[in-house]
């Protein structure tokens, strides 16, 4: 299976879909990680729903899936970029007890909430919360875009492990292009039919024949996703430096340097006491005097 993200349309209606699959990016994810099976299984549906809501949005920049609740499952947070580059981590609560195998959302998140996060190369950093109230991401994402977007919008996610896949849905605004009043019920009625093991394994294109056969389906070429973070030693440096002279002294009189690991990817990163000396340094240079 090719990790993509596949868009199409239904002719003479305002009604858009999109089909994400996923493996080696979702594998790279958990290679990183060790977390519960029930935790790697939601973190499978947020990986395949952040690249469906990156795509739907066009947005020119991030875009993250923040979850934070009061369950066993403290934070669960995606991130994709209009490169098609997906990353995501799990946060366990402090003293979490062990996690049932076949643990659903609710359950492992609890009360709290969905944050969704919109930062473009320009422009102003958008957020949009909902609240955990749903038995289900998918239905939680939904009502993010009823309340945010006002844009009808149903997904479908399932994740085994080894697979994630999803299914969005949504009715564009203008009606101006929709000939089929009865489109947006017929194509969700028929969507909700989608069984688990054909979005984890049939071909995009096996599942809108199996799906849609009688409608007219308008497919966009394919664009692939993978695995990317965005970590770099320039960024962490950043953070460094956002953290203040003071803490960052105390750190190195005490540990002689500086380690730091990205939560994403486990990269490591390691600044030695005149490197971060030579930081401190930059952030207290004056800015240069325009004539």
């Amino acid at each position: 299976m090719t990790d993509q993200i596949q868009r199409f349309l239904f002719d003479n209606t305002n009604v858009r879909g999109e089909l994400v699959t996923l493996e080696q990016a979702y594998a790279e994810v958990l290679d990183r990680h060790d977390y519960p099976a029930a935790v790697n299984r939601l973190l499978g549906e947020l990986l395949a729903a952040v690249a469906l809501l990156t795509d739907t949005v066009k947005l020119d920049g991030t875009l993250s899936i923040e979850v934070r609740g009061n369950g066993a499952l403290a934070l669960l947070m995606a991130e994709s970029n209009p490169g098609g580059e997906l990353r995501a981590i799990a946060r366990m609560a402090e003293g979490a007890m062990a996690v049932d195998e076949q643990a659903g959302f609710r359950e492992l998140v609890g009360e709290g909430q969905v944050m969704i996060t919109l930062d473009p190369r320009e422009g102003h950093r958008y957020q949009g919360i909902v609240a955990l109230d749903r038995d289900s991401l998918a239905d939680c994402l939904a009502d993010y875009f009823a309340q945010s977007e006002q844009l009808p919008t149903r997904l479908w996610l399932a994740a085994d492990g080894r697979c994630a896949g999803g299914l969005l849905l949504q009715r564009m605004p203008d009606e101006s292009q929709n000939q089929d009043v009865d489109a947006w019920d017929r194509t969700v009625h028929l969507a909700a039919t989608i069984k688990d093991a054909e979005l984890l394994h049939l071909d995009p294109h096996e599942i809108l024949q199996r799906l849609y056969h009688e409608e007219t389906v308008r497919v966009f070429d394919p664009k692939a996703l993978r695995f990317g973070c965005t970590c770099s030693r320039e960024r962490i440096a950043d953070a460094l430096v956002g953290l203040g002279a003071q803490e960052l002294r105390e750190v190195l009189a005490e540990q002689g340097g500086i380690e730091t690991l990205c939560h994403f990817c486990h990269t490591r990163y390691a600044f030695s006491i005149a490197e971060v000396e030579a930081l401190l340094t930059e952030g207290d240079e004056p800015p240069p005097v325009v004539h």
